[in-house]
């Protein structure tokens, strides 16, 4: 059996992962840190998996749990993503992580080390179609989330040789239970009497969504696919989903009975109120922003954020696996809520 070590396993996207390893026969050794789950202590009862109780960042605490251990990867799905927070906050998380988990895999002889980046790399623009070809990560990224994770992908590529690892970068991950981003459009929706948008596109833009179950997939190829290797890609679903479908997806789902005019504001009317939405949140270290929009937040949904998954598809197509479809993710949704 093949033993796999990742991290933020109790998180949205890790918990995905560890489901989606465990069938496929593999044994998870399980990072968890402030919090686990039910459905980790039950599996850690059959032997599945192992948990690791440890801070990404303590080098030597993981050391010490996986010494000795035969590992065939690490998957990195632990650590800070948010539209506001310093600096120094995101290098700790997302980059002293890096370093710490590459240096293991060296020690420890792993064949496969993959992380899970963003294709918030590329920085927050109109996009139009473009694949990983075309595409590069930005050289003067506006926030320091997707500064860490472009820092976090140099180290890896620097630090291991390129058959030794492979990067993920998910768009916008959403799903049932989704308690970040689909949550904070369940609450915006939930408190507003109309849709808001921003800017030129009127909520025509792309929202480029990444299903949970895509993206635990994806993970999952770019652990055993060896042509994964070397190569990040992006993760998207095949659907083209805009801003305005999205939140009217969402809203469907979770209220019904309500109706959603829409209206368009300029964005440059909103910048000063989400500077200081931005300001105020990062001088009490929040990890998300007290209100929306944040700076970050407003330029994301004003921006058409179209990419290709051509790779992704590719990787999937020979791997025989198929690509979640965007009514299956509602489907999901719906059944969630109903239980």
């Amino acid at each position: 059996m093949n033993d796999v070590f990742i991290t933020g396993a109790a998180g949205f996207i890790g918990g995905h992962t560890v489901r989606e390893f465990l069938a496929q026969g593999w044994h998870v050794l399980a990072l968890i840190h402030r919090r686990t789950s039910d459905e980790l202590k039950e599996l850690a009862k059959t032997g599945c998996v192992t948990l690791v109780h440890g801070d990404v960042t303590d080098r030597e605490t993981i050391a010490s749990a996986l010494r000795g251990r035969r590992l065939d990867a690490i998957v990195h799905c632990a650590g800070r993503a948010s539209d506001v927070g310093r600096k120094r906050a995101f290098s700790a998380v997302n980059i002293e992580s890096v370093k710490n988990l590459t240096a293991l895999a060296r020690e420890l002889s792993v064949p496969r080390f993959v992380f899970v980046s963003s294709t918030d790399v590329y920085g927050l623009r109109d996009f139009h179609g473009e694949d990983e070809g075309d595409l590069s990560p930005a050289d003067r990224p506006c926030n320091p989330y997707p500064w860490s994770k472009i820092e976090a992908e140099k180290w890896i590529m620097e630090d291991l040789p390129p058959d030794r690892w492979a990067i993920v970068r998910p768009a916008a991950v959403w799903g049932a239970n989704d308690p970040t981003m689909t949550r904070r459009v369940i609450d915006f929706l939930g408190n507003t009497p109309r849709l808001v948008f921003f800017g030129k596109w009127h909520g025509r833009n792309r929202w480029p969504l990444a299903h949970v179950r895509n993206t635990a997939a994806a993970i999952f190829v770019a652990t055993t696919m060896p042509q994964a290797a070397g190569c990040p890609f992006n993760v998207l679903d095949n659907e083209w989903t805009s801003v305005d479908e999205f939140f009217r997806i969402v809203g469907a789902v979770y209220y019904p009975d309500k109706t959603f005019k829409s209206v368009t504001l300029p964005c440059w009317l909103m910048r000063l109120p989400a500077a200081l939405i931005t300001l105020i949140s990062n001088m009490l270290a929040l990890d998300v922003p007290f209100m929306d929009p944040s700076s970050y937040a407003l330029k994301t949904v004003s921006s058409n954020l179209d990419f290709s998954n051509q790779c992704m598809r590719a990787l999937f197509r020979a791997a025989g696996r198929d690509v979640v479809t965007r009514a299956e993710g509602i489907s999901e949704m719906r059944d969630g809520r109903e239980e």
